[in-house]
């Protein structure tokens, strides 16, 4: 997913999948190429993203577990589909119509 910046029109983009490399927000993450080990490490940022009150884990591992998790559930893959949609929608200027 990018975002167009308006002032200096450069693309951000939030995350980017890669094989089994995760960018989000300007950090690289890389995955195990085993299918399970790849389960467990998203399971276990969910898991970490819900304890964020502590003070090791952060709401930033919430994103990346899912993001992680859609590399292999196809359930999880549509809810990020969806959602990338839904807010490339969002941040899409509006057009006026000619009408």
């Amino acid at each position: 997913m990018t975002i167009v910046n308006g002032s200096t029109g450069k693309r951000r983009e939030f995350f980017r999948l890669r094989g089994h490399t995760v960018h989000l927000l300007g950090r690289r993450f890389q995955l195990p190429a085993n299918r399970m080990a790849r389960i467990a490490v998203g399971i276990a940022f969910i898991i970490g993203g819900i304890f964020s009150f502590l003070p090791v884990l952060g709401l930033w591992m919430l994103p990346l577990g899912l993001v992680v998790l859609s590399i292999d559930m196809p359930f999880v893959r549509r809810w990020r589909r969806r959602a990338d949609v839904r807010i490339g929608r969002r941040r899409r200027p509006k057009t006026r119509r000619s009408d």
